[in-house]
């Protein structure tokens, strides 16, 4: 039996790509993948999550199809490949835009508007894009399945996450540290690197910058370099993010350095003291 095959004499990405997805549509590939591998070793996949108060860019195309590329990788391999879609829903920006948007503070909740109402209008802001990323999904061919997804504001999955977390702290795999973080004054909340960075969030404002000094402890490590030196002796290091210095461990030195021992004053103390830093690098660096 002869297999027929589509000659396309002008090449038309658009339309081969329209009608492929016509064509899996048209078959229930993706189901059928799935039927075809039902019992087998399952490969465990969830999305990301994107966060659906965005509109979808093109670098979400290239990650999502290196994603697809494993997922259909592991389906040719005979693994039962679910491919669970999810939502990431994360609060402070959402809050925030809502607040705005509304007129309203964090004061005003439980007043002007009740908890439940808030609630619900920020479940709305935080999902005002989704029908534009399942548009993407179906159009950049990335197999999901965005009909059974996980969102991280439903208690369903709150709940699991918790599960989860608390059986990590009885097994002992979370350990205590000490770290730094931007506060939001208002909610008095920490903020993540994606808060940070959310237009109108931020603005470009002038700060001042910090030399810290790290006392050298004298011991048997260190004798032989201060033995004859009368005084304490200091490392100097200049930092642009002294939110940093509480949470600071350590200092980072390099062997192939050179330092200079200089007698100077104390900025702070002003009183006579020695100092060292890098000649060929820049300062000591905390880490």
């Amino acid at each position: 039996m002869k297999t027929k095959y589509t000659e396309y004499r002008n090449l038309d990405l658009t339309k081969i790509g329209k009608d492929i997805q016509s064509y899996w549509k048209e078959h229930n590939t993706f189901e059928k993948s799935l039927e075809l591998t039902k019992g087998k070793a399952p490969y465990i996949f969830y999305e990301g999550p994107p966060s659906a108060n965005g509109i979808p860019g093109i670098h979400h195309v290239m990650a999502r199809t290196i994603k697809d590329i494993f997922c259909r990788y592991k389906t040719m391999k005979g693994f039962y490949v679910s491919r669970k879609a999810g939502w990431d829903t994360h609060g402070l920006p959402i809050e925030i835009g809502v607040e705005k948007k509304l007129g309203i503070t964090k004061e005003d909740i439980g007043k002007k508007i009740s908890i439940e109402d808030y609630n619900k209008e920020c479940r709305s802001e935080v999902m005002k894009y989704k029908d534009l990323w399942d548009e993407l999904t179906v159009q950049m061919g990335y197999w999901l399945n965005l009909d059974d997804p996980y969102i991280t504001y439903e208690n369903k999955y709150i709940d699991r996450y918790g599960i989860f977390s608390a059986g990590f702290m009885k097994k002992a795999f979370f350990t205590r540290a000490t770290l730094s973080s931007h506060i939001h004054p208002q909610p008095e909340q920490a903020l993540v690197h994606t808060s940070l960075i959310s237009p109108g969030h931020i603005k470009t404002v002038k700060d001042n910058t910090v030399v810290a000094q790290f006392k050298v402890i004298n011991d048997a490590r260190s004798d032989f370099l201060f033995k004859d030196l009368f005084g304490d002796v200091y490392f100097l290091a200049w930092t642009t993010t002294p939110w940093t210095l509480p949470s600071n461990t350590g200092l980072a030195v390099g062997k192939d350095i050179i330092y200079l021992l200089i007698k100077t004053y104390n900025p702070y103390t002003f009183r006579e003291q020695n100092g060292h830093y890098g000649q060929r690098s820049a300062s000591p660096v905390p880490a």
